[in-house]
């Protein structure tokens, strides 16, 4: 993961290109570890989460996960989703700058922070559902953004949406032209850096329970659905590509 500091703001960037930021969980890890860490620096009032080209992330590895059974798999998954319903519990905002594509967990990690900047152009898509399985986690956070109705088409996941689509529906919350996403999450960044933080914060808990409502119980609901749909006929023929053990 690269970090630095500009002007009281943390930018976290995943930083695992060869396999386009997906989510193992060396990453997810420390991904926790950097949220802590910059919560706990006075130095910094707020945080930017952001992708090395070719995009902000991928979802979950399917490469790693495929060496896991059924049930390590969710294992993983819930802990995955115990480190993005962390953001919500931050004091300080984050902001996730989504270019290229934000896919499956990817997608989910980026609404799941305080407020999200999209490339006009960037490719949202939640391909779980076309792929023979309910996504396993967020999607409380997802509902939080966009209701339960926008969600559950969301869900479906039968085409890909664009950034302009994403910002219309309530996923994104700022646009910004290619190549021009991550200066656009640190200026918004550096703009509530500089309010009074303890007003900041006071905003962020009073709303976390509307946000992250009943989320770890939707997660582990989610999760249960996700185990029950990995033993599908049409969920097997995709994991067989990556040897997932029964």
């Amino acid at each position: 993961m690269q970090i630095e500091d500009i002007g009281g703001v943390r930018q976290l960037v995943l930083d695992r290109p060869q396999r386009r930021n997906a989510l193992s969980q060396a990453l997810m890890e420390q991904l926790e570890q950097e949220l802590r860490r910059a919560e706990s620096d006075a130095s910094v009032a707020a945080i930017v989460l952001s992708g090395a080209p070719p995009a902000f992330c991928a979802g979950s590895d399917l490469k790693e996960l495929g060496g896991l059974s059924i049930d390590h798999m969710c294992e993983h998954e819930l802990e995955t989703a115990r480190i993005a319903r962390g953001i919500a519990g931050l004091s300080k905002p984050v902001i996730a700058a989504v270019e290229g594509f934000a896919l499956g967990g990817g997608f989910i990690l980026a609404v799941s922070c305080d407020l999200v900047v999209s490339a006009v152009n960037a490719r949202w898509h939640l391909p779980e559902v076309p792929n023979g399985w309910l996504p396993p986690w967020g999607l409380q956070a997802l509902i939080a953004r966009v209701g339960a109705v926008r969600a559950r088409m969301l869900v479906w996941g039968d085409e890909p949406i664009d950034g302009v689509e994403a910002h219309r529906l309530g996923v994104a919350d700022h646009l910004a032209e290619a190549g021009h996403v991550d200066a656009r999450a640190i200026a918004l960044a550096q703009r509530l850096a500089r309010l009074p933080r303890g007003a900041v914060a006071s905003a962020k808990r009073f709303f976390e329970p509307f946000i992250a409502l009943d989320g770890e119980r939707l997660d582990r609901e989610a999760t249960r659905i996700f185990a029950d749909d990995c033993k599908s006929d049409a969920a097997q023929q995709i994991f067989a590509k990556f040897a997932v053990k029964s």
